[in-house]
């Protein structure tokens, strides 16, 4: 079955969702997978860390999707000095009641760009994994529920290195998604020089209409509803633990491999895509398109696979070729 196909058997409150995404792709070139991963990701209810050199439209993207979404949008750049105070928030006097007022910061918005996420101390980082995780905040004592819907998007350069704070497993097990981009081709490339052209020239028209998060609630519950078969179910889970088999196809390339929150995570996404592309049921190409970006940050490579040059990409690649839906 296409998975394109299919359009009018999405719930109508996934349509307005649908009508987004085609939005943010106007305005991108060479990353429909970029937007379509943004899109299930917010469907989803998840986080998102986008990995690549500098230049690849990474924080365009979120910037566009900011623009259709009617809630709030915050960007947080993190260096090596900011403070968890600069991001959750600060009480200050008010001399004139005599009394101290808790003033919030950039993360309580709905949609919050974090770039270049490495940058940030691990105190920092610390209290972005509490407000990713629980969807609250703990400043000056007191803990503090953030907005719903509540989404954060970070990124990072995969090409520096120095002065930067690698994020520990926990902060990244907390994001649903990890995307590698690559440098586009030439095709591409002259595609998005005419593009930047055209805006440059003609200003974009702004977004006819903007999804509230009411819309984006019920969006989420109609993805909740898409049918996931026991088979495709048992695909998921048997790709995870296959992960964890000392004598499965990832034999001794393995240091730590996908908890069950890697088969939560990567079934929720697969309900998600398939909501997206107007689908009611999930299929196993839902699942296989998805599993390199839902997995490889939750699995560490083993002094083997290093040494042989393999990532956790490649292993998730060795994974997705012998372990087959049915």
């Amino acid at each position: 079955m296409d998975g394109q196909g299919e359009a009018s058997a999405a719930p109508p409150a996934l349509q307005p969702v649908i009508a987004l995404a085609a939005q943010v792709r106007q305005g991108l070139v060479g990353h429909e997978a970029l937007v379509e991963r943004l899109m299930t990701a917010l469907l989803a209810g998840g986080h998102v860390l986008i990995e690549g050199p500098p230049g690849l439209a990474k924080t365009r993207a979120v910037k566009l999707l900011a623009a259709g979404l009617a809630g709030s949008f915050a960007r947080i750049q993190c260096t090596p000095d900011l403070m968890p105070s600069d991001i959750t928030g600060t009480q200050i006097f008010r001399p004139d009641g005599g009394r101290f007022d808790f003033l919030p910061g950039p993360i309580f918005h709905e949609l919050v760009l974090v770039d270049e996420i490495n940058r940030a101390p691990p105190k920092v980082q610390s209290a972005l994994l509490e407000a990713m995780a629980e969807a609250q905040v703990t400043a000056g004592g007191t803990t503090r529920k953030l907005p719903d819907p509540f989404m954060v998007v970070a990124t990072q350069n995969s090409i520096e290195h120095e002065g930067t704070f690698p994020l520990p497993e926990a902060q990244l097990d907390r994001f649903l998604l990890h995307l590698d981009l690559a440098l586009p081709g030439a095709e591409a490339e002259r595609a998005i020089l005419d593009l930047v052209e055209g805006e440059a020239q003609h200003q974009p028209a702004p977004p006819a209409e903007r999804l509230p998060g009411t819309a984006i609630a019920a969006a989420r519950d109609a993805v909740a509803g898409i049918f996931l078969a026991p088979a495709l179910k048992d695909f998921i889970v048997r790709l995870v633990v296959a992960t964890r088999d000392p004598s499965g196809p990832l034999e001794g390339l393995v240091a730590h491999a996908v908890s069950p929150r890697g088969s939560l995570a990567l079934a929720a996404s697969a309900r998600a895509r398939a909501a997206l592309l107007g689908r009611n049921h999930a299929l196993p190409e839902d699942v296989e398109a998805l599993a390199p970006d839902v997995l490889s940050h939750r699995l560490i490579p083993g002094w083997r696979a290093t040494s042989e040059g393999l990532t956790s990409r490649d292993l998730i690649a060795r994974l997705l070729s012998q372990v087959r839906p049915w």
